[in-house]
């Protein structure tokens, strides 16, 4: 049983958290573990490897000495190296140094060179994004890239009569060539020439031999995935449901149905869905969404939470395992460019504070691309993986990033932080990261 079954035969709030905790849970171990075999690699000795916080429900302790645990509470972790006063390990435990030989303190976390210290403390963070460009990686090795020329794959359920057949090469659609997949002002001008019909001339080659053929309009209103905690998957949309009329209206491309919801101005809808063979009358309302821009910042647009795509699936190759890595960095980048400027702009009063989304709202959206498919789900374990391991760089006390700043600071003043320091800056740290908790908590419960 995949997780698009589980979700849907059980669905609920109970799937959804566990869904949450099963995504945090791996995201952390993996983070975790970071900090974990660097540190023991440096000299540095673990003493225990905690996954969650509280009363511990399970341990044990392995030949090298370290503890292994598991807490009740799952949303955190932590490995407590020699000479940790606590789990942030920013502080030295009382007389961690008393009566230890050179070696011993060697071991400790405050005894160890400056650059062990470091290095453990980034691994956590670039364990996180190493976990992305892996799991990233072999999502675009395993959906493949569009073969060139385009190539007719696995035909959509559509509501209308076509002649396509897998496995026709396109030559040309209303008598012009169809551009590359990587030629994105070429095939904007491609579909603008387009006319809005339900149906198109078609120029294939089948069987080595051109041919023309009916088919339909290249991007249909079809949703081939709901995003989560849309307008759409509100009103009960589904993955390959096409919308056929709004307010009354037919229409027969995506573009059409982006120019009624974004001229909406947030107004309900009557959508006219057809779904396997069946017609479904809906009524959303538009959410408004800050999305970011090629050129920088931020727009607002009015959306219904649904992704679009061409007619049929197009056919796709097995990329090669470079240009897999080198797309998987590149979408890790997009990711932390995207959050950082989403902060910056909302810090700046440029767009919602809205767009901050905290537990709750992070379950719901496990939850929903759940229910969408396996392959859904764990490409939002890599997102989550960047996100956290991003979080973590950020100079704030209690954080990777924090640490990091106090050895910046050793490594030019010569001497790290007095212990009073570290104790007013942790606190302030901490202080700062609750209060982005019960910020983001407050967004779920109040925000539209």
């Amino acid at each position: 049983m995949d997780l698009t079954t589980l979700t849907s035969t059980f669905g609920g709030f109970l799937w959804t958290a566990l869904f949450f905790i099963v995504a945090l849970s791996v995201i952390i171990a993996i983070h975790e573990y970071g900090h974990y075999i660097v540190g023991k690699k440096s000299g540095i000795f673990p003493e225990v490897f905690s996954l969650g916080f509280g009363p511990v429900l399970w341990s044990r302790t392995d030949r090298d000495g370290t503890k292994w645990q598991l807490a009740a509470i799952p949303f955190g972790g932590y490995v407590k190296f020699r000479g940790d006063g606590n789990a942030s390990g920013a502080i030295a435990e009382e007389g961690a140094m008393d009566g230890l030989d050179d070696a011993e303190k060697r071991s400790t976390m405050i005894g160890a060179p400056l650059w062990a210290r470091a290095a453990t403390v980034a691994a956590g963070p670039f364990f996180n994004f190493a976990l992305s460009i892996l799991i990233f990686t072999c999502i675009f090795l395993f959906r493949g890239e569009i073969t060139e020329p385009l190539t007719v794959g696995e035909l959509r359920p559509l509501p209308v009569q076509q002649e396509l057949m897998e496995g026709d090469v396109l030559v040309a659609i209303e008598g012009q060539a169809p551009p590359g997949s990587d030629e994105a002002l070429a095939y904007e001008a491609f579909m603008k020439a387009l006319p809005h019909e339900p149906t198109l001339d078609y120029t294939v080659v089948r069987d080595g031999t051109e041919i023309d053929v009916s088919g339909p309009y290249v991007y249909p209103p079809l949703a081939t995935q709901i995003a989560p905690r849309s307008a759409a998957g509100d009103a009960g949309m589904e993955p390959g449901d096409v919308i056929i009329a709004v307010d009354g209206e037919e229409i027969f491309a995506f573009d059409q149905l982006k120019e009624k919801v974004e001229g909406s101005e947030g107004a309900t809808l009557a959508l006219t869905v057809w779904r396997d063979g069946e017609t479904l009358d809906l009524d959303l309302t538009p959410k408004r969404v800050d999305e970011p821009q090629a050129e920088g910042g931020f727009k607002t647009y009015y959306r219904i939470g649904i992704v679009g795509g061409v007619a049929f699936e197009p056919a796709t190759q097995t990329p090669g395992f470079g240009t897999a890595v080198a797309g998987s960095v590149t979408q890790v980048w997009e990711i932390m460019r995207g959050s950082v400027s989403g902060l910056w702009h909302m810090a700046t009063g440029a767009i919602s504070t809205c767009n901050l989304s905290g537990p709750i709202g992070i379950a719901e959206t496990a939850g929903d691309m759940a229910s969408q498919g396996t392959t859904n789900f764990i490409w939002l374990i890599a997102v989550l993986s960047t996100a956290i391991g991003l979080l973590n760089l950020f100079p704030i006390p209690v954080l990777d990033g924090g640490h990091l700043v106090f050895y910046a600071y050793e490594a030019v003043s010569g001497r790290p932080p007095s212990d009073k320091a570290l104790k007013v800056l942790m606190s302030i740290g901490l202080t700062l990261v609750l209060g982005l908790m019960v910020f983001g908590l407050t967004n779920d419960l109040f925000c539209p």
